[in-house]
C-alpha cells in the first residue's frame, strides 16, 4: 500500500482514531529537527509551534515594513514642506540636496533639467544633455531600478561611474518631460529590479510640481515686468 492510500483512507475515515484510540499513544514518528522518535501528540505540538513561529515571523516582517514605510513617509513629508516653502531655485536645490543626502542617505545623485523657462542657466542641473537622455526620460512611465543603465546615464557620474553598481532613474515632468533624476550606489542591492517604486514615483511628482511652481513664478514675473531685488528666478 502506498503512503498516499493510507493518507486518503484517514481522510475518508475521520473517526478512525476515535475507534482505535490506543494507537494515538502507541504511534511514534521521527522528530522533525533531530533523530529522536516522538509521539503523535508531541509531533502535533511541534507542528503548532513551527506554524506559530512562521506566523510570528510574518507579523514581525509586516510590522517592520510598516515602520519602514512610516519612516519614509515622514521623510517625504519633511521634504514636501522644504520644497513648498523654498522661495527661490537656490533654496529648492539646497533643500533637495540636503534631504536626499541626510534623510534618504543617497550618496550619489544627478539631476538634469531641460526645456524650462529659466533666467539663470548657470546651474549644473541645466548642463546640456543628449537627445538620448531626453528620450530615456520620456520613455519612463515609472521609475526604473536596476544595475543596467545606458552609458549616457552612468557617464553623468563622471569619476565615480566605474564604482557604481545599481541605479534608480526617476523621470521628472510637468505637462511635459522636463528632466531626469538619477540615483546611484556602489552597493549592488541598493536599487534592485524588483524593488517597489511607489515612493520614487511620488518623489518625482513632488519635484516636478515644485519645479513647475517656480517656473510659473518666473513666467509671471517676466510677464508683469518686475521682480523683487532679492528674488531668484528659476
Amino acid at each position: 500500500m502506498k503512503p498516499e492510500n493510507v493518507a486518503q483512507y484517514l481522510v475518508n475515515h475521520p473517526d478512525f482514531f476515535n475507534e482505535h484510540i490506543d494507537l494515538l499513544s502507541d504511534l511514534h514518528i521521527p522528530h522533525p529537527h533531530d533523530n529522536r522518535v516522538i509521539s503523535l501528540h508531541e509531533r502535533q505540538a511541534i507542528a503548532l509551534r513551527d506554524k506559530n513561529k512562521i506566523l510570528q515571523d510574518k507579523l514581525f516582517e509586516l510590522i517592520s515594513f510598516g515602520e519602514e514605510n512610516d519612516a519614509i513617509s515622514e521623510k517625504m513629508h519633511r521634504l514636501t514642506i522644504t520644497l513648498l516653502t523654498a522661495s527661490n531655485f537656490d533654496e529648492f536645490l539646497s533643500g533637495l540636496d540636503f534631504s536626499l543626502r541626510e534623510d534618504f542617505s543617497i550618496p550619489y545623485f544627478v539631476m538634469r533639467l531641460w526645456d524650462l523657462n529659466c533666467k539663470n542657466m548657470d546651474y549644473v542641473e541645466f548642463s546640456p544633455t543628449s537627445e538620448d537622455i531626453h528620450a530615456i526620460a520620456a520613455s519612463l512611465a515609472h521609475p526604473y531600478c536596476g544595475s543596467h543603465v545606458a552609458d549616457e546615464i552612468s557617464g553623468l557620474f563622471t569619476q565615480e561611474a566605474e564604482h557604481l553598481q545599481s541605479f534608480a532613474m526617476v523621470p521628472l515632468s510637468t505637462t511635459r518631460s522636463i528632466g531626469l533624476l538619477v540615483f546611484a550606489s556602489p552597493e549592488a542591492n541598493r536599487f534592485y529590479a524588483d524593488m517597489g517604486t511607489l515612493h520614487l514615483k511620488r518623489l518625482g511628482d513632488l519635484i516636478g510640481a515644485s519645479i513647475a511652481r517656480h517656473e510659473l513664478i518666473a513666467d509671471t514675473n517676466h510677464t508683469s515686468g518686475h521682480n523683487t531685488p532679492d528674488e531668484q528666478q528659476i
